[in-house]
């Protein structure tokens, strides 16, 4: 078999990063991965601000390949009155994006919080520090931060044992780090408030699993013609972690989840952004299995690994270490690779702080050292897997 290279990208967050564009060209990276923070969720992005980004990312001799992300605004994902407004919305902007030629969209599906970590600094045993999921402390949050009525229902009794036991032993200003940290969300957004969560919580309990369901199906069903039309893919981004947590439903988490979305809206607009860190984290999910079923729907990769432990609690773990074996990922995503007309863009998803970083002020797991070796490392894993230079 004939392979070409995979595009590499990388993340980053507009002239607000810590990490510059001269120091993602210095990575090797030649794709931007990026999105307009600036602009409110639900907002329609206006065209003069997309040309000003893609020009400051050419204007450094790079692409800006996929936009992550257009977020989608909760009035969507709970179909409120006012739905219908911020689908046109969307729809403009996807229409503003395709006038200057970004036809790659990631976006979530995720209940208020895009991601959910409970600590952002576990340090690792040679001294860097990664990003950390712990039942514990989650169970902690739920039960005597958040108070979320019905909490104790959702763990086990070991769970609840610990978390109790833990709780005893923290002192305010844990307790306060570890609610940051559970709302932080996604980097450069503002984290939500206990009394927002709680009101979302208890809206989407009348939604349920299947209504979710229901309304991902209706907002893809939406933006079809729009997506069609100007040669868009939508990239849906798993659930991170691949649990139902604090109450909150999840449908993008498992191997019937994906099907299931690409089967209700079955049209070649209608992608995945596989990623092998969030599905990784699921107890029963088998990665290599999950991008078997959907590949051909797979228009882009975040490529990170996680180290679980009995309880499903998960760290970070170096690109090459970890749970997911990512030699035989690569294996299938560049034999995949080979049968598209356009390489297939990934980025190293996340990375440890580390060396130099570790005294620098960094948007959590996207620091640049971290990702720099990501990044090195896929890269030589793709050439041993291809032979391709």
């Amino acid at each position: 078999m004939k392979y070409k290279k995979l595009e590499q990208t990388w993340r980053w967050y507009g002239p607000n990063d810590p990490v510059s564009l001269q120091d993602v060209k210095q990575a090797g990276a030649t794709g931007i991965v990026s999105a307009l923070h600036h602009i409110a969720h639900g907002e329609v992005w206006p065209l003069a601000d997309i040309q000003e980004r893609k020009a400051i990312i050419e204007a450094a001799g790079l692409t800006w390949s996929v936009v992550e992300s257009v977020p989608v605004h909760e009035a969507i994902k709970t179909r409120r009155a006012d739905a219908g407004k911020y689908i046109e919305n969307y729809k403009t902007s996807l229409r503003n994006l395709s006038q200057c030629g970004l036809k790659t969209v990631c976006y979530n599906f995720m209940p208020v919080l895009d991601w959910t970590r409970t600590q952002l600094d576990l340090e690792m045993t040679d001294g860097s520090k990664a990003l950390y999921f712990n039942w514990i402390d989650l169970a902690i949050f739920d039960l005597y931060i958040l108070k979320r009525e019905g909490a104790d229902q959702d763990y086990a009794e070991s769970i609840l044992k610990r978390a109790q036991d833990k709780y005893a032993t923290l002192n305010q200003q844990q307790l306060d780090d570890l609610r940051v940290n559970v709302l932080m969300g996604i980097p450069n957004e503002k984290e939500i408030e206990l009394e927002t969560l709680r009101d979302s919580i208890n809206e989407y309990k009348a939604i349920g699993t299947q209504g979710l369901k229901e309304n991902l199906k209706f907002f893809l069903s939406e933006i079809a013609d729009v997506c069609t039309e100007e040669g868009i893919k939508m990239t849906i981004h798993p659930d991170d972690p691949p649990y139902a947590i604090l109450g909150l439903p999840r449908i993008a988490s498992t191997l019937e989840d994906f099907k299931y979305i690409i089967n209700e809206v079955d049209q070649p607009f209608n992608g995945v952004c596989f990623c092998t860190g969030s599905l990784g984290a699921g107890m029963k999910n088998n990665a290599l299995e999950i991008f078997q079923a959907v590949k051909e729907r797979v228009y882009f990769l975040h490529l990170r690994n996680v180290t679980k432990d009995e309880d499903g609690s998960f760290y970070e773990a170096d690109h090459l270490g970890g749970d997911v074996n990512m030699f035989e990922i690569m294996k299938a995503v560049s034999e995949e690779n080979a049968l598209r007309d356009k390489a297939i863009p990934f980025r190293p998803d996340h990375g440890h702080q580390m060396l130099d970083d570790l005294a620098k002020q960094t948007n959590p797991g996207y620091s640049a050292i971290g990702r720099l070796r990501g990044l090195a490392e896929l890269r030589g894993l793709e050439v041993g897997v291809t032979g391709n230079y």
